[in-house]
Order: structure tokens, then C-alpha cells, then sequence
């Protein structure tokens, strides 16, 4: 066996090597009046529109996510030619903003105090602290980051109800002293911000890091300065509780008690962490010094200064909302990111388990199988067998399949049946010109695949069929295991073992890494489980019995091979593997080849288990089919494709503003788990694992493509476009294949 295949793959090399460097004919043939329509042409336009909206969403959420919280609280660098702050401004007030044209540095009235609470709005203790504020009838002051007031408009807004005023506390809460151009920026946003969820823009401005006037460096000044210079008041404090550090109740309302009866501006926290303990200080510092007859009031009440917030105007209420909704459908994206995320990553997780379990055990059970009958089939099963090979355009390969179906030590009887589907090249002449006794040339006007298989199998003597593409190249004992395999009288069709055999390139190894990883290893599965899908058109042996009780070859669908299939898995008739009757095919060597390919076979599929949908309420054989297989191909190979995406667009932004490593780590494990399983699917199938070097560009390269080409095939179905034939045009690398059986082949 090993020998035979060595040969084979010899040959294939050398063909492919001597190959004329023109592309060959077509495969696929083409399209029959009834299949030709048109595919959308405006859907990859709203693609696009979806996606461009989507990037821009997460790039907002990348941003306010990446840079809110970090810690910009170290010691920004100098900067060159930055005056440090008057005298007048550290040892002034807590609120600067111009007069006239001067700075100047505005105090709190004596018994007057200002509580004010910064890193909000949060929808767990921003609520809280509003409920205690409107219990004791106090108004305060809420510095609010603009990335949360986008995403949580609703609290902004109950906080302007409560009596209470906004000011800007960034839209990241970014470091101003360090942000350089990044300060305009960052202010713009969060007006924004305040305009779409509240209809205001406000006057009001604390730098996040800051404290009391006299911890101004020359950094803190020349920011704030500038934003005085806009039109900002730069509100500092009197006094920090630094509840951020959960220092305790008690310290934090002992910090917030002025002394002397002088006013104070108290700085808290509602946002970015867990802010119980403020929660459980405010009525005491409330209650504390109102005894000691203090009032509660906003910062621009206590300072006679007009309102902080200002109604927004209409553009600005318009470019606020677009942001708003904005933030709030990118929070909303993440969200499903993570949840969709996790949900890919178990189902991936799962199917490789659950494929590599039945793969061993399917393994297992071929061993026992090949202990129990005879290499070349059972003793006194030589039933005759009929070749059918559909052919439209084959010039390129006709001959060498032809020749490989000839060379075949099947003792058996064996007839072989070309159909020339309206071929507009030579395949009819050649085929006739090899002159190998058995050998049947039939011509027809073009009726499309199905039309030319159901045609070679009414002109077929026999009843084993084996239907057969015309780019396919079978090993000497391929036709002598589809024999051995179909025997059983409840056996109606066999699945072979297809290989590819220009795997040289990227893209042909790539091919060949998922008929290995996915096509066979999903066989196996399915064959243990008895609910086989699909009988490859490339490798398929069948009892005429069997078709004729499903209806024969169906033209309903682009995918005929899994239509026959799906229909045969629901009768009382058996689908099985047979891993060791190998075919070699010529895979599309160009991305646009398979494109085409791949298309029609997702699109066809997704057709095939719309007709059969029902078996999912049926009962007995057929029910169990549509309740495994269907399930399972909804799941893996249409679901999972439109969300593994998920997956790479996550890691992406991961790496960009998450942590890379952690990122990097989930992607080396997923990798190393596929590679696992890739590893034992090729020893299964005999296979180099050297090939395996190519998984990790397939993962980033060629796994995309199939992805586009699921979801293309999606958009497809739901607009109700009938998709048509696409026309493959293929090299010939079989067409030197020379098999030196075909000089003994003996009459038929």
C-alpha cells in the first residue's frame, strides 16, 4: 500500500513539475438554464458600510478603554520654557479662571462647602450617592470622565435632575500635565459627551491627578492655563479625602471636615473602583457639618459664578449624540465580543475533543476491520462495476483519470463511462484516443453536472457505481476498497479518502491541511455516528438501489453530491467511509479558483440542509441524522464560521489596547491545540507532519477567506439570489501521470 502510494505521489510530482506554465481547461461545468442568476451586487457594499462602522467603534473603544484608567499620575516630565504658577494661584483659592483678561484664583465662602466626586458616572455607586444626596436635600458637583457619560447618559442626566452640576474630568481621564495635543482633544469629547446624553456643555474643569492649589507644578499650570484660556474654571480642592485608597469611614469624614469655619471644595470619588466606603462616609460628613452650620452648594452657586452648565446647541447636541451612540454601541459590541469570544472558543475547543476521540476510535475499529476481510475485497463479492466520470472542458486531466481508473487491480469486472457534458475543447477526442478496451465515450449537448451523471449511470451496466470528477486520479486499490467497503447489502453509498495533490504552494498546502484536518476528520466522526453528509464527488462508490430510491442525482441544489447524500443518510440505506480508497484531485491554485469553489460548496450546503430540514423532527434513522448531522453542521459550519471572526478581531484588539501577552498566550494555546490535532490527523492519513508549518498561516491567511466566503454565502441566501455553476479552470498537474499497470490493463 505504502509502495502504491509513494508511486502515485511520484508521479504527481513529476507531472506537476513538467506542467506548461498556461492554465488548463475548466472543471466545473456550465451552468444549465435553469441555474443562471445573478448573485447581489450591492451586498458587499453594505459589508463594508457594517464593518467600516464597526472598526470605527471599536477604535473609540480601544481608545477610551486602552488609555482610561492607566495610571498617569507619576511625575510628568518637564517642560521646556513652562513658567511654574504665580504665587497668587498656589497660595490662592481652589477655583481658577479669568477676569477680564487675567487669571485669578477664586475662594469659598466661610461656612460654605462644595462636595464634589470625580471618575463618574458609575452604574453602581453614582446611583447610590445620588440617593443619599437627595435624601439630605444636598446639591453637589460631579467631575465626570467623558467615555462614561457616553456610555451611561441616563446617570448624567439624574444627577442634573437631583440638583446637582457637571463639570469635565476628561474623556480618558488622562493626565493633562503630560497630554500635550491630546488635551484639546480630550476636552472636545467630553463636551460632546455631555451634549448627546444631556443637552448641555459645561464651564467646569477638574484635571484628573490634581489636588490643592499649592501641589501645582509648572506642567499642571501651563494645562491649566490653557484651558482657562478656553473658557474653562479649573476647579481644584480644599481638601482630599483620598477615599480612592478605601483608607476607612472614619478617616475619609475626618478628612472632609474643614477647620475654622473656613469654606472648603471636598473632593471624593463616585467612579473607578470600589467606592463603598464613600458611600457609607457621605451622611455622616453630611450630617457632621451641617451641626457645625455649614451649607451645601454647587461650586458656581458658592462663587456667585454663572451656571457650569449651558444649554448645548443644536449642532452640538447633534455631534454629541452621534458620539453617545457611538461609545454606547461599541460598549454594547464588546460585549458581545467577549460573550461571542468565549462562545467560539469552547465550541472550537469541544469539536477538536470530540474529533480527535472519534478519530481514534474510528481508527481503531478500520484496524479490526482489516484483520476481518481480505485486502482485495470479500471472497466471492467481485460484483461488475460502472465508472462514471462527468467531463465538460477536461482536456487537461481527462487522459490520466481515464488511465488511473484503467490501471485498477480490481478483479472484478469494470466498465468505464465518460460524459462529455458539451465540452468545447478536446475532452471527447481524447478520451476516445486512449483506445483502452472498456472504455465508453458518450457525447451531449451540456445539461450541467447532474445531468451528465444521471446520464452515464442510465447508460451503466452495472449496479455498483462509481462516480468519479474528471480532475481525479485514483491509487490501483481505490476501486477494490469502494468494493470491500459497500459489500454489506445495507450499504447504499462509500465515501473515499480525497487528497490533493498540488500541495506545493501555500495555498494547495493549505487546501491539503484542511482536507486532512477538516474534510476526513469529520468523516470519521460522522461515520462512527452513521450520519455521513457528503459522498465527495471526486471518490464515491454507489449501489444503483440506493439511488433509485432517493430519486437519483437531484438538480435542486448546488451541491448534488451532498443532496444525494443527506437523502440517502434519511432512507434505510447505510453512508460510509472508507479511508483507505484514495483519490488524488487538483485542488484551485488561484485565490479567485477558490473562491468559486469553495462559494458554491458553502452555498449548496447551506440549500441541502434547507431541503432536508425536516429530518430534524423526524423520527428513527432519518431523525437522528437530522438532529446529529444537521445540528452539527448549523454549528460548525455555519455559525461558528460567521463568529469565529470574533476570535481574530478580538485578538487584534487585545494586542492594540488589552494586554498583549495574555492575548498572545490564548492565541499560542489555540494554536497548539489545532496543532495537536492536526498532527494526528495526518499520522491517520499517513501524511508528513512537516506540513504542519503552514497552520499558523492558514489560521491568519487562508481561515479569513473562508470565513468571507460562509458569510457571502449567508448574505446569498437571505436576499433569495440563486447562486450559479462557477467555472474552475485547472493546470492538468495529472496529465503526465503515467501508471505502469495501464500497459497490462486486460480486456474487458
Amino acid at each position: 500500500m505504502g509502495a502504491e502510494r509513494g508511486q502515485a505521489v511520484t508521479a504527481y510530482h513529476k507531472a506537476q513539475a513538467e506542467r506548461p506554465a498556461a492554465g488548463g481547461r475548466a472543471k466545473s461545468h456550465r451552468p444549465s438554464s435553469h441555474r443562471k442568476s445573478t448573485t447581489p451586487r450591492g451586498h458587499w457594499l453594505l459589508v463594508s458600510l457594517i464593518v467600516l462602522v464597526f472598526v470605527i467603534g471599536l477604535v473609540i473603544e480601544g481608545y477610551t478603554r486602552g488609555v482610561l484608567g492607566v495610571n498617569n499620575a507619576t511625575e510628568p516630565p518637564p517642560i521646556p520654557h513652562a513658567a511654574p504658577a504665580p504665587a497668587a494661584i498656589t497660595g490662592g483659592g481652589p477655583v481658577i479662571g479669568l477676569t477680564g483678561h487675567a487669571v485669578h484664583s477664586y475662594s469659598m465662602p466661610r461656612h460654605t462647602v462644595a462636595l464634589t466626586f470625580d471618575d463618574g458616572p458609575d452604574p453602581n455607586w453614582t446611583p447610590k450617592i445620588i440617593a443619599v444626596l437627595r435624601k439630605f436635600h444636598v446639591p453637589a458637583t460631579f467631575f465626570l470622565v467623558g467615555a462614561h457619560v457616553a456610555s451611561y447618559p441616563g446617570l448624567v442626566r439624574a444627577e442634573l435632575r437631583a440638583g446637582s452640576e457637571v463639570g469635565s474630568h476628561t474623556y480618558t481621564h488622562t493626565n493633562l500635565a503630560t497630554a500635550g495635543w491630546r488635551e484639546g482633544f480630550e476636552l472636545t469629547l467630553t463636551q460632546n459627551a455631555l451634549a448627546g446624553a444631556a443637552d448641555i456643555h459645561t464651564r467646569l474643569l477638574r484635571m484628573p491627578y490634581s489636588s490643592e492649589p499649592d501641589a501645582i507644578t509648572a506642567a499642571d499650570w501651563h494645562a491649566a492655563r490653557q484651558a482657562v484660556g478656553d473658557g474653562y474654571f479649573v476647579v481644584f480642592t480644599n481638601l482630599d479625602t483620598r477615599d480612592w485608597t478605601r483608607p476607612g469611614v472614619a478617616k475619609i469624614v475626618a478628612a472632609a471636615m474643614p477647620s475654622g469655619g473656613r469654606g472648603a471644595i471636598i473632593m471624593m470619588h463616585d467612579g473607578g473602583g470600589n467606592r463603598s466606603q464613600t458611600v457609607a462616609a457621605l451622611p455622616q460628613i453630611i450630617m457632621r457639618l451641617r451641626a457645625k452650620g455649614y451649607r451645601f452648594t454647587t461650586v458656581t452657586q458658592a462663587l456667585g459664578l454663572p451656571s457650569g452648565d449651558v444649554r448645548a446647541t443644536q449642532q452640538q447636541r447633534l455631534v454629541g449624540l452621534v458620539l453617545v451612540r457611538t461609545q454606547e454601541a461599541a460598549d454594547h459590541t464588546i460585549a458581545v465580543l467577549a460573550i461571542f469570544l468565549i462562545a467560539a472558543s469552547v465550541l472550537l475547543v469541544i469539536r477538536l475533543l470530540v474529533l480527535l476521540a472519534f478519530a481514534r476510535a474510528h481508527r481503531r475499529r478500520e484496524e479490526l476491520r482489516r484483520t476481518q476481510r481480505p485486502r482485495r475485497g470479500w471472497p466471492g463479492y467481485l460484483p461488475d462495476v460502472s465508472v462514471v466520470i462527468p467531463a465538460y472542458n477536461e482536456a487537461a486531466g481527462i487522459a490520466a483519470t481515464v488511465r488511473s481508473m484503467a490501471a485498477s487491480d480490481y478483479r472484478g469486472r469494470l466498465e468505464i463511462i465518460v460524459v462529455d457534458d458539451g465540452s468545447s475543447d478536446d475532452t471527447a477526442a481524447i478520451a476516445r484516443s486512449l483506445r483502452i478496451r472498456g472504455v465508453r465515450v458518450i457525447s451531449q449537448r451540456n445539461t450541467g453536472k447532474p445531468g451528465a451523471l444521471s446520464r452515464g449511470i442510465a447508460e451503466a451496466r452495472s449496479d455498483i457505481l462509481v462516480l468519479v470528477d474528471g480532475d481525479t486520479v485514483f491509487e490501483p486499490t481505490t476501486i477494490s476498497h469502494l468494493v470491500a467497503a459497500i459489500a454489506p447489502s445495507d450499504v447504499g453509498a462509500v465515501s473515499g479518502n480525497t487528497k490533493v495533490g498540488n500541495r506545493r504552494s501555500f495555498l494547495g498546502g493549505s487546501q491539503h491541511l484542511e482536507y486532512v484536518m477538516g474534510f476526513n476528520l469529520d468523516r470519521r466522526l460522522f461515520d462512527m455516528l452513521g450520519i455521513i453528509p457528503t459522498v465527495p464527488g471526486a471518490v464515491g462508490a454507489f449501489r444503483r438501489a440506493a439511488l433509485e430510491a432517493v430519486g437519483g442525482i437531484s438538480t435542486e441544489t448546488l451541491a448534488e453530491d451532498t443532496d444525494l447524500t443527506m437523502a440517502l443518510c434519511r432512507s434505510p440505506w447505510r453512508v460510509v467511509y472508507c479511508p483507505d480508497a484514495i483519490a488524488w484531485t487538483e485542488v484551485p491554485s488561484t485565490l479567485r479558483q477558490l473562491w468559486r469553489q469553495r462559494y458554491r460548496w458553502a452555498y449548496g450546503t447551506m440549500q441541502a440542509m434547507w431541503k432536508h430540514k425536516r429530518a430534524l423532527i423526524e423520527h428513527g434513522k432519518s431523525g437522528r441524522f437530522g438532529r446529529y448531522c444537521l445540528t452539527y453542521l448549523a454549528l460548525f459550519h455555519v455559525l461558528l464560521p460567521l463568529i469565529a471572526p470574533v476570535v481574530d478581531v478580538f485578538s487584534i484588539y487585545g494586542l492594540l489596547f488589552l494586554n498583549p501577552l495574555q492575548v498572545g498566550l490564548f492565541w499560542l494555546s489555540f494554536m497548539l491545540l489545532q496543532g495537536i490535532a492536526g498532527g494526528y490527523a495526518l499520522r491517520l492519513d499517513s501524511e508528513r507532519l512537516r506540513v504542519l508549518w503552514l497552520l499558523p498561516l492558514q489560521q491568519v491567511v487562508y481561515r479569513q477567506l473562508m470565513y468571507l466566503v460562509t458569510i457571502q454565502s449567508v448574505i446569498t441566501a437571505l436576499v433569495g439570489s440563486r447562486h450559479r455553476w462557477q467555472v474552475i479552470r485547472r493546470a492538468g498537474v495529472f496529465a503526465e501521470v503515467q501508471h505502469e499497470q495501464v500497459a497490462s490493463v486486460r480486456p474487458r
